[in-house]
């Protein structure tokens, strides 16, 4: 991973964290700014693992939202393939890349052969499914033997936990809720227990060493000296924020794949 380490400096960790501020006031510039670091940590975790270029490999993106990865994984060179269940949020941002593919379904059924992509991505999305680990279940079904998952997510103690409901999620994501409704007249988009669950880092770092694919594991907007918070119990909960999960499948596991639980 040395690519992707020499990349994550502290100087890329406050570039991503000032992007964060415009998620909902300018949705443009922060998804824009996401997509294309997503598309280069991709384009690196692919170069360190596999020791291929990225041109023609196939990126099945589970959640892809409006279109931004698209654009993003298309410059450098991907065949881009998203899937959404949601037509409103697929078609609230710039459209999709003339040379990708959207389909609209579940990413815990997903409409794809076994071992049929490259690489299966999964952005900031397992906090917002009721069975994320089903969820990676299905990106390791659909990724050819000797390829890339990557499944990252936002850990429920850490500072983004609670999406747009800020803090208050410590003091519980139900009652967080209801405050951002009180004030805002309506409920928020990433609503607690509907569309936003308690996801922790154990759980994730526990389900991907349990598939024997893990080779890979960091948080994601820290610097590379950061990286270490994810081996430290408890700490790691409330410190690392956004966990990556990296597993790279093997013949069998695509044949009879984890059990989700």
């Amino acid at each position: 991973m040395h690519r992707f380490a020499h990349r994550a400096t502290l100087s890329r960790s406050l570039r991503l964290l000032g992007a964060f501020r415009f998620e909902q006031s300018h949705p443009a510039r922060f998804y824009g700014a996401l997509a294309d670091d997503t598309a280069a940590m991709v384009g690196d975790l692919w170069r360190d693992a596999v020791g291929s270029s990225t041109d023609g490999t196939t990126v099945l993106d589970v959640g892809g939202g409006p279109g931004y990865f698209s654009e993003a994984f298309a410059a450098n060179g991907f065949h881009y393939i998203g899937v959404e269940p949601d037509p409103a949020e697929m078609h609230a941002g710039p459209g999709v890349a003339a040379d990708a593919t959207y389909v609209r379904a579940s990413g815990l059924a997903l409409p794809f052969a076994d071992a049929s992509v490259d690489i299966c991505l999964s952005s900031n999305v397992a906090e917002h499914v009721a069975q994320p680990w089903r969820l990676g279940a299905e990106m390791l079904r659909v990724t050819r033997p000797g390829g890339l998952v990557v499944l990252s997510y936002t850990v429920w103690l850490g500072p983004f936990g609670g999406h747009e409901t800020g803090l208050w999620h410590y003091l519980g994501g139900a009652r967080a809720a209801r405050r951002y409704t009180r004030r805002h007249g309506h409920l928020p988009k990433n609503n607690y227990g509907s569309s936003l669950f308690a996801v922790s880092a154990a759980d994730g770092l526990e389900w991907a060493a349990s598939t024997g694919a893990l080779i890979a594991a960091f948080p994601r907007y820290h610097p590379r000296w950061a990286w270490s918070l994810t081996k430290v119990p408890v700490l790691r909960e409330f410190l690392v924020s956004n966990l990556v999960l990296v597993l790279r499948p093997s013949l069998e596991q695509v044949l009879l794949p984890p059990d989700p639980r």
